[in-house]
């Protein structure tokens, strides 16, 4: 019997399929692998901005902490990061 009478048999006895067919298990269960795994790539990188935005955080104060020295020291923080030159205010 062709695979299609079985399954009208099956409609007209008023029976209902127990299992989806081994293909569609599969494609169901790619797909759920693919969130998966797309859910868990999301919360890497959460992770790592977590971790970043901690970092940038800690470096910011660093660099504070820099200029209040560099303030008490030369007057200004203004200084040419490429060369080290101090920029003092002009003043006329």
């Amino acid at each position: 019997m062709a695979k299609n009478t079985v399954k009208k048999i099956k409609e007209l006895k008023g029976e209902k399929p127990t299992k989806i067919s081994n293909e569609q298990l599969s494609k169901l269960q790619d797909t759920i692998n693919l969130l998966n795994r797309a859910q868990m790539q999301i919360g890497v990188l959460h992770t790592n901005i977590h971790q970043l935005t901690h970092h940038v955080a800690d470096t910011n104060d660093k660099l504070t902490l820099m200029q209040s020295e560099f303030e008490k020291e030369y007057g200004t923080y203004d200084i040419n990061i490429t060369d080290g030159t101090i920029n003092y205010e002009q003043t006329n």
